[in-house]
């Protein structure tokens, strides 16, 4: 999909840039040389003469076949001093397709056809956090990761992340191959008051559900009273920053220290993080208090709930008795992520 969008696009990048006629003038220059100096020299059929003029063209001169003919010389000299013009031109119009596409990548004026990727609306310094946590993650390393932002530029020296400048409107949705995507993460703008910013999460949830309903949704708000609207839109996930930072320094008045560990789970590299892997076959059946030990015997784990389906209802400490089922997924703390078998 990826191959043949970039084709279409250096056949239009062809077509404006006059590039075939300097392709067919390359063809004619070739196939005129090959059948001249074949009937000028006779030890030289029609495609050794073709070898020939590209050689020459291309300035590579392998000496394998050389003109001994006044007339195969002259040819020779034609084709080598008007070749290197051409071949300039040839060379100099390949060069301008590859630069005008990176400069239009860079700022956010290209279009993408990647799939299960994940989308980021919105650009802030909790972005660059986000995306630095995301790259942490063995399996997210080099993932593509699309913005879409109003932003000049790119804003990372990543190779995996893509720019689609602008607000996060429906054509913008499209560039950014939304239909495909496997997550979006809608991030507040923080240069708007907390009533817009939440309005306008709530209304790019609105954009995004009705583009692909199955695409997995996480909205970041300010404000908890729009909590309701933004469950209207079907958000799959919704974070109030207000209150989790509110909750987790209540716990850790009530709790000293709490909120270390939080730190420590939520975060790659800190010591123990959180998991969720699908539930292998030879756990199928089997009760929650049983897998909980197993888990912590032969993988250094601890059970904390299981999540009915990959995105279902997911059950914090179930009863001891819960049997796990085939299409659950396992949620556990792990200093490392486990291969279940």
């Amino acid at each position: 999909m990826k191959v043949k969008s970039l084709l279409e696009r250096f056949l239009t990048f062809c077509i404006q840039e006059n590039f075939h006629r300097v392709l067919m003038v390359v063809g004619v220059l070739l196939l005129i040389s090959a059948a001249a100096i074949s009937q000028l020299e006779t030890d030289v059929s029609f495609l050794d003469g073709l070898w020939w003029s590209v050689v020459t063209l291309t300035t590579v001169g392998y000496g394998d076949i050389s003109p001994a003919t006044l007339g195969g010389r002259l040819i020779a000299v034609f084709l080598m001093l008007f070749g290197i013009g051409v071949l300039g031109t040839l060379s100099a119009t390949l060069a301008g397709f590859l630069v005008e596409k990176r400069i239009k990548e860079d700022r956010g004026m290209g279009s993408y056809d990647y799939s299960r990727h994940i989308i980021i609306c919105g650009w802030n310094q909790r972005a660059e956090f986000i995306l630095s946590e995301l790259r942490e993650d063995p399996l997210n390393a080099e993932s593509p990761i699309v913005v879409v932002a109003n932003l000049d530029a790119k804003p990372v020296d990543d190779d995996h992340v893509f720019l689609v400048r602008g607000d996060t409107t429906e054509e913008n949705f499209e560039r950014a191959n939304l239909r495909e995507a496997e997550t979006v993460i809608i991030l507040g703008e923080d240069r708007l008051d907390e009533s817009a910013r939440d309005a306008k999460a709530v209304l790019t949830t609105l954009t995004v559900e009705d583009l692909n309903p199955d695409v997995y949704t996480i909205v970041e708000l300010s404000d908890e009273r729009n909590v309701r609207h933004c469950e209207r839109a079907n958000a799959n996930e919704i974070i109030v920053q207000s209150e989790l930072n509110s909750s987790l320094i209540a716990r850790s008045a009530l709790n000293h220290g709490i909120s270390n560990v939080i730190c420590e789970l939520l975060r790659y590299n800190m010591g123990n993080e959180l998991f969720k892997l699908k539930v292998p076959g030879s756990m199928v059946g089997k009760a929650f208090v049983d897998i909980m030990v197993e888990m912590k015997k032969r993988h250094s784990s601890i059970l904390l709930g299981v999540q009915r389906g990959g995105e279902g209802t997911v059950l914090s400490n179930p009863p001891e008795d819960y049997q796990i089922e085939g299409d659950d997924f396992l949620i556990f703390i792990a200093p490392s992520r486990p291969q279940l078998a």
